[in-house]
């Protein structure tokens, strides 16, 4: 079977017809890889270019799914590997409701979703070689989105100081950032 974009894009949006697709049900046989690429930005390629119009790429973002460490795109009757830079959402912008601890923050990924970080949608920074941070907040089903860099330095405003961390509140939850212990004086 030859799989290509445009036939994922009539099956994704065959079933989107009916409401956000049930990708975690679906559990098609494996058609093999195709020439798919998100990048850290979350800019979306096939076959090397970008592709251009957002319906299409939010489209596809319905019908991802992560298993292990491989990401797939799935229909009721095919699955195709993908390639993922990062992680395969960019949250853009987010809203805070509410202070300190009874805060909650809501993000805005680029391709629609919104989440509100909390125990079940936890916030987490990765420090990478160079020391840099790279913020994520879980989105669905083991997917996350990369908090993009005007989002963090506003939520670094928010962080408070709980237990020996910076950190943000909410949801009730409070996510560790760095140890306070690291923050210059």
């Amino acid at each position: 079977m030859t799989t290509d974009a445009d036939s994922l894009m009539k099956s994704a949006a065959r079933a989107a017809k009916k409401g956000p697709p049930p990708v975690h049900l679906w559990n098609p046989p494996f058609c093999g890889d195709i020439d798919m690429r998100i990048a850290r930005d979350g800019t979306w390629f096939y076959m090397g270019t970008p592709i251009g119009r957002p319906a299409m790429v939010k489209l596809f973002s319905s019908i991802l799914k992560k298993e292990g460490d491989a990401y797939f795109l799935v229909t009721p009757v095919e699955k195709v590997g993908i390639q993922v830079d990062d992680a395969p959402f960019l949250a853009v912008d987010f809203t805070v409701s509410g202070e300190g601890a009874e805060q909650v923050l809501t993000f805005a990924t680029h391709v629609g979703d919104e989440v509100a970080a909390g125990p079940d949608h936890p916030v987490r920074v990765e420090t990478g070689a160079d020391g840099e941070p790279s913020p994520y907040i879980h989105v669905r089903a083991g997917l996350e989105a990369l908090i993009d860099r005007k989002s963090f330095y506003r939520l670094v405003e928010l962080c408070a100081e709980k237990d020996g961390w910076f950190g943000l509140w909410s949801g009730g939850a409070f996510f560790p950032v760095a140890p306070a212990a690291a923050l210059p004086q």
